[in-house]
């Protein structure tokens, strides 16, 4: 067991919707202007709000999921990836107790307790008076460890604020941090995955600037820096990786496909993989690789592009035939696909697996899930499992039989994935520090298609 001692505070709220994520990019860009290092964090599965984090930052946020890694594996990403920062910054995901099902278990405050968080929770204060200093209690008391220190308060006019803090810090033994008006045009849009991608907004970094100066002006840094500064040691389990060799892993980076965890990614270079980019929107071929990823994202946005190069979909076709090892979820699943439908157009897309995908009107499968292998293939042996997660509007007519899902919030189960001796792609998301084998499986059948394909 180690010890790191860093500095560290979580942004939490009642609710979705209550603008955690503005929030936390406004102190990201603060504290970085006045001169910290910062690492950053996101609680539960989310791949849309670590690229908020990451454009502001200018470095990698993580995602820490308790049910897809577990404790101990959490606890050393959190210390790992916060090694020679000064603060180490955690967004919460949903409401603070919001966990699987009925019960804290995976939730904001499931992670505060694992690795040892003070949290400050944001609560929108538009349409109410004392009753939040009510709501407040309520959730600093549901727990007794719940490790609510500070409060910050959203969408408030400052002579608002001046009432608020004087009372709530007289009524609750909490301290108030600070507020933020409404702020036109400072808001980042959604729609139906959540928000849309940091990429995808222009003026992404005029925003945070106008956000941080706001943060300068309305909340009490120094307040802030004691409650991070009071947070023990975080104490955590190395966790040894070795190489297995050097390989090209070709990994689709682009609008259409830009779902990925950093860590595992990172455990893959760990293994010996050097991840290549390429743009499967805009690359004409695909790059001499050993190995293919095809994560989410948004395909269905880009449907009509994709189709349209037709010399990629023709190299990842051939490529996949000769059975180049390929790991797809998700949107890169539904791209593996034969067609893609959209009301009345029928887009042509890679056809390594024979079906279709198509767009529903709510979400398939939605939540967390155990997958068990019903079959040896290229992750896994039969028997063995993971844990994920599945969030999509879509659907397919090849979703196959090489795994099992099992919802961890109730009985319900189905059959998922297409595998073979070189394929993994399906619809559920996996996070590979969550069961590692999957991940030295997948680069060691890229080492031997590399070895016995001579690849340059």
């Amino acid at each position: 067991m180690a010890n790191l001692q860093i500095p560290r505070f979580m942004i939490s709220a009642p609710q979705s919707g209550s603008g955690k994520t503005t929030i936390v990019c406004a102190l990201l860009k603060a504290l970085i202007d006045r001169g910290f290092k910062i690492s950053a964090f996101k609680s539960g599965p989310d791949y849309i709000d670590p690229m908020f984090h990451s454009r502001v930052i200018g470095t990698k946020s993580r995602n820490l999921d308790i049910f897809m890694l577990g404790r101990k594996t959490v606890r050393y990403l959190a210390a790992k990836n916060s090694f020679g920062s000064d603060v180490a910054v955690f967004e919460g995901a949903m409401g603070y107790y919001d966990g699987i099902g009925a019960s804290v278990e995976s939730s904001a405050y499931d992670l505060a307790k694992t690795c040892d968080v003070p949290v400050i929770l944001v609560v929108n204060g538009k349409g109410v008076a004392l009753s939040v200093a009510a709501l407040i209690k309520g959730f600093k008391e549901f727990k007794t460890d719940s490790r609510i220190e500070g409060v910050i308060l959203n969408n408030i006019k400052p002579l608002t604020y001046l009432f608020y803090k004087k009372v709530l810090e007289k009524e609750i033994k909490v301290k108030v941090l600070g507020y933020f008006p409404v702020m036109n045009n400072c808001s980042f849009e959604s729609r139906h995955l959540g928000l849309v991608t940091a990429e995808e907004i222009k003026d992404l970094q005029e925003i945070v600037d106008r956000l941080a100066r706001q943060a300068e002006q309305s909340i009490d840094f120094d307040a802030l820096l004691k409650i991070c500064k009071s947070a023990n040691p975080l104490r955590y389990s190395p966790q040894a990786v070795r190489k297995l060799g050097d390989v090209k892993i070709a990994i689709a980076q682009d609008k259409a496909f830009c779902f990925y965890y950093q860590d595992a990614l990172d455990l893959l270079k760990e293994l010996g993989a050097e991840l290549v980019p390429f743009s499967p929107l805009k690359d004409k071929h695909l790059p001499k690789c050993s190995g293919i990823i095809l994560g989410g994202g948004y395909p269905e946005l880009y449907a009509r592009q994709l189709s349209e190069n037709k010399t990629m979909l023709s190299d990842i076709r051939d490529a996949l035939k000769n059975n180049l090892p390929c790991f797809a979820e998700c949107g890169g699943f539904m791209y593996l696909l034969e067609k893609h439908v959209d009301n009345a157009n029928r887009y042509n897309w890679v056809g390594a697996i024979a079906g279709e995908s198509f767009m529903t009107k709510s979400l398939t499968h939605f939540g967390y899930v155990y997958l068990q292998a019903e079959r040896d293939n290229i992750l896994c042996s039969a028997g063995e499992g993971i844990n994920g997660h599945e969030f999509h509007y879509s659907d397919s007519t090849a979703n196959a039989s090489g795994f099992i899902a099992r919802k961890k919030s109730g009985g319900k189960s189905w059959a998922c994935i297409n595998i073979s001796p070189t394929l993994y792609a399906g619809y559920p998301h996996i996070h590979l520090w969550g069961n590692p084998e999957f991940a030295k499986n997948f680069v060691a059948s890229c080492c031997s298609y590399e070895k016995n394909a001579h690849i340059d």
